[in-house]
Protein backbone atom coordinates (compact mmCIF):
# COMPACT_ATOMS: atom_id res chain seq x y z
CA UNK A 1 0.00 0.00 0.00
CA UNK A 2 1.12 3.21 -0.81
CA UNK A 3 0.18 4.99 2.24
CA UNK A 4 2.14 2.54 4.39
CA UNK A 5 5.16 2.52 2.24
CA UNK A 6 4.87 6.41 2.98
CA UNK A 7 4.42 6.81 6.17
CA UNK A 8 7.37 4.16 6.80
CA UNK A 9 9.36 6.80 4.64
CA UNK A 10 8.12 9.39 6.64
CA UNK A 11 9.31 7.90 10.02
CA UNK A 12 12.89 7.16 8.83
CA UNK A 13 13.24 11.04 7.06
CA UNK A 14 11.60 12.65 9.99
CA UNK A 15 14.60 10.40 12.47
CA UNK A 16 17.09 11.96 9.67
CA UNK A 17 16.02 15.30 9.80
CA UNK A 18 16.59 15.01 13.54
CA UNK A 19 19.92 13.80 13.16
CA UNK A 20 21.07 16.63 10.33
CA UNK A 21 19.65 19.25 12.36
CA UNK A 22 21.65 18.41 15.68
CA UNK A 23 24.56 17.98 13.44
CA UNK A 24 23.90 21.46 12.18
CA UNK A 25 23.12 22.93 15.50
CA UNK A 26 26.54 21.21 17.02
CA UNK A 27 28.39 22.91 13.99
CA UNK A 28 29.21 19.20 11.97
CA UNK A 29 27.25 20.73 9.30
CA UNK A 30 27.37 24.31 7.52
CA UNK A 31 24.15 24.68 6.59
CA UNK A 32 20.68 23.97 8.24
CA UNK A 33 18.78 21.05 6.36
CA UNK A 34 16.55 22.58 4.33
CA UNK A 35 16.03 20.14 1.28
CA UNK A 36 15.41 17.45 3.04
CA UNK A 37 12.94 19.81 5.18
CA UNK A 38 10.89 20.35 2.23
CA UNK A 39 10.92 17.02 1.09
CA UNK A 40 9.41 16.05 4.64
CA UNK A 41 7.03 18.53 4.78
CA UNK A 42 5.76 17.80 1.39
CA UNK A 43 5.19 14.16 2.18
CA UNK A 44 3.21 15.24 4.98
CA UNK A 45 1.13 17.79 2.82
CA UNK A 46 -0.02 14.97 0.79
CA UNK A 47 -2.17 13.44 3.08
CA UNK A 48 -3.02 16.40 5.21
CA UNK A 49 -6.38 16.96 3.27
CA UNK A 50 -7.09 13.10 2.54
CA UNK A 51 -9.48 10.99 4.51
CA UNK A 52 -7.32 7.98 5.85
CA UNK A 53 -9.88 5.89 6.58
CA UNK A 54 -7.77 3.27 8.40
CA UNK A 55 -7.38 4.13 11.84
CA UNK A 56 -3.43 2.33 12.57
CA UNK A 57 -2.81 4.22 9.48
CA UNK A 58 -4.49 7.36 10.69
CA UNK A 59 -3.12 7.13 14.29
CA UNK A 60 0.49 6.58 13.02
CA UNK A 61 0.01 9.40 10.47
CA UNK A 62 -0.82 12.09 13.47
CA UNK A 63 1.27 11.07 15.91
CA UNK A 64 3.84 11.54 13.02
CA UNK A 65 3.18 14.93 12.19
CA UNK A 66 2.44 15.82 15.83
CA UNK A 67 6.54 14.75 16.29
CA UNK A 68 7.38 16.46 13.25
CA UNK A 69 5.55 19.77 14.49
CA UNK A 70 7.06 19.92 17.86
CA UNK A 71 10.85 19.35 16.38
CA UNK A 72 10.07 22.18 13.85
CA UNK A 73 9.09 24.44 17.05
CA UNK A 74 11.73 23.30 18.49
CA UNK A 75 14.43 24.15 15.64
CA UNK A 76 12.93 27.10 14.36
CA UNK A 77 13.59 28.58 18.10
CA UNK A 78 16.91 27.27 18.09
CA UNK A 79 17.35 28.90 14.93
CA UNK A 80 16.17 31.95 15.97
CA UNK A 81 18.35 32.06 18.96
CA UNK A 82 21.19 31.59 17.37
CA UNK A 83 20.74 34.34 14.83
CA UNK A 84 19.91 36.11 17.45
CA UNK A 85 23.21 35.47 19.20
CA UNK A 86 20.96 34.54 22.28
CA UNK A 87 21.60 31.14 24.34
CA UNK A 88 19.01 28.62 24.04
CA UNK A 89 16.39 28.02 26.44
CA UNK A 90 13.69 30.58 26.74
CA UNK A 91 9.88 29.78 26.49
CA UNK A 92 9.96 27.32 28.90
CA UNK A 93 12.28 25.01 26.97
CA UNK A 94 15.68 24.53 28.66
CA UNK A 95 19.03 25.16 27.11
CA UNK A 96 20.07 22.05 24.93
CA UNK A 97 17.36 19.62 26.53
CA UNK A 98 18.01 17.47 22.74
CA UNK A 99 21.87 16.94 23.15
CA UNK A 100 24.39 16.17 25.72
CA UNK A 101 25.31 18.85 27.94
CA UNK A 102 28.58 20.39 27.25
CA UNK A 103 30.84 22.75 28.64
CA UNK A 104 29.88 25.99 29.13
CA UNK A 105 31.13 27.79 25.41
CA UNK A 106 30.91 25.15 23.96
CA UNK A 107 29.34 24.56 21.19
CA UNK A 108 26.95 21.08 21.92
CA UNK A 109 27.89 17.50 20.49
CA UNK A 110 25.94 15.74 17.67
CA UNK A 111 24.39 12.99 19.39
CA UNK A 112 26.13 10.24 16.89
CA UNK A 113 29.76 11.33 18.78
CA UNK A 114 30.91 9.03 21.63
CA UNK A 115 31.36 11.12 24.50
CA UNK A 116 34.08 10.39 27.51
CA UNK A 117 33.23 8.42 30.42
CA UNK A 118 33.86 11.71 32.54
CA UNK A 119 30.67 13.19 30.27
CA UNK A 120 27.77 10.67 29.65
CA UNK A 121 24.74 12.06 27.75
CA UNK A 122 22.48 13.85 30.40
CA UNK A 123 18.59 14.80 29.16
CA UNK A 124 16.47 17.25 31.15
CA UNK A 125 13.00 16.58 31.56
CA UNK A 126 10.62 18.81 33.49
CA UNK A 127 7.25 17.04 33.37
CA UNK A 128 5.86 14.04 33.06
CA UNK A 129 4.49 15.56 29.50
CA UNK A 130 7.92 16.97 27.94
CA UNK A 131 7.22 15.08 25.09
CA UNK A 132 10.43 16.59 23.10
CA UNK A 133 12.86 15.90 26.24
CA UNK A 134 11.30 12.09 26.57
CA UNK A 135 11.36 11.57 22.57
CA UNK A 136 15.16 12.76 22.68
CA UNK A 137 16.02 10.76 25.59
CA UNK A 138 14.34 7.58 24.08
CA UNK A 139 16.36 8.04 20.76
CA UNK A 140 19.39 8.42 22.53
CA UNK A 141 18.82 4.75 24.75
CA UNK A 142 17.87 3.20 21.94
CA UNK A 143 20.97 4.56 19.90
CA UNK A 144 22.78 3.24 22.95
CA UNK A 145 21.51 0.39 22.73
CA UNK A 146 22.10 -0.88 19.10
CA UNK A 147 25.62 0.42 19.91
CA UNK A 148 26.17 -2.09 22.40
CA UNK A 149 24.74 -4.52 20.44
CA UNK A 150 22.23 -4.94 23.29
CA UNK A 151 19.32 -4.99 20.45
CA UNK A 152 15.82 -2.95 20.05
CA UNK A 153 14.76 -1.30 22.84
CA UNK A 154 11.15 -1.57 24.59
CA UNK A 155 8.66 0.41 22.43
CA UNK A 156 8.32 4.45 22.79
CA UNK A 157 4.93 4.52 24.26
CA UNK A 158 6.40 1.58 27.20
CA UNK A 159 9.48 4.04 27.27
CA UNK A 160 7.51 7.26 27.89
CA UNK A 161 5.18 6.22 30.47
CA UNK A 162 8.39 5.12 32.83
CA UNK A 163 9.63 8.14 32.09
CA UNK A 164 7.03 10.66 33.33
CA UNK A 165 6.11 8.11 36.40
CA UNK A 166 9.45 8.32 37.25
CA UNK A 167 9.42 12.23 36.80
CA UNK A 168 6.46 12.91 38.12
CA UNK A 169 6.76 11.02 41.48
CA UNK A 170 10.37 12.71 41.94
CA UNK A 171 8.98 16.01 41.28
CA UNK A 172 6.19 14.97 44.10
CA UNK A 173 8.46 13.72 46.46
CA UNK A 174 11.93 15.64 46.56
CA UNK A 175 9.53 18.92 45.31
CA UNK A 176 12.02 19.75 42.06
CA UNK A 177 11.26 21.38 39.19
CA UNK A 178 13.20 18.69 37.14
CA UNK A 179 14.87 15.56 36.97
CA UNK A 180 18.27 14.90 34.73
CA UNK A 181 18.47 11.58 32.83
CA UNK A 182 21.61 10.25 32.19
CA UNK A 183 22.68 7.07 30.20
CA UNK A 184 24.74 4.95 31.84
CA UNK A 185 26.79 1.73 30.17
CA UNK A 186 28.32 -1.00 32.25
CA UNK A 187 28.97 -4.31 32.05
CA UNK A 188 27.83 -3.67 28.00
CA UNK A 189 24.60 -2.67 29.37
CA UNK A 190 22.67 0.75 28.93
CA UNK A 191 20.89 2.09 31.75
CA UNK A 192 19.25 5.68 33.02
CA UNK A 193 20.27 7.33 36.26
CA UNK A 194 18.52 10.27 37.71
CA UNK A 195 18.97 13.14 39.35
CA UNK A 196 16.64 16.05 40.78
CA UNK A 197 17.32 19.41 39.76
CA UNK A 198 16.04 21.73 42.10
Amino acid sequence: MALAEDLDRLDVSIRQLHAKWDQFFAGAEKKPPIELQAEVDALVKRYANTEIRNSGDRFRYQSLTARLTTFSELWQKRLRAREEGKAFGMHGLRAEQLTPSPPAAAAPMPRHVELPPDRPPSFRVGSGRDDAAIRALYDRFAEERRRTGEGAPPPFAAFQQLIAQQTDRLRSEKSVAAVDFRLETKDGKVGLKVRPVK
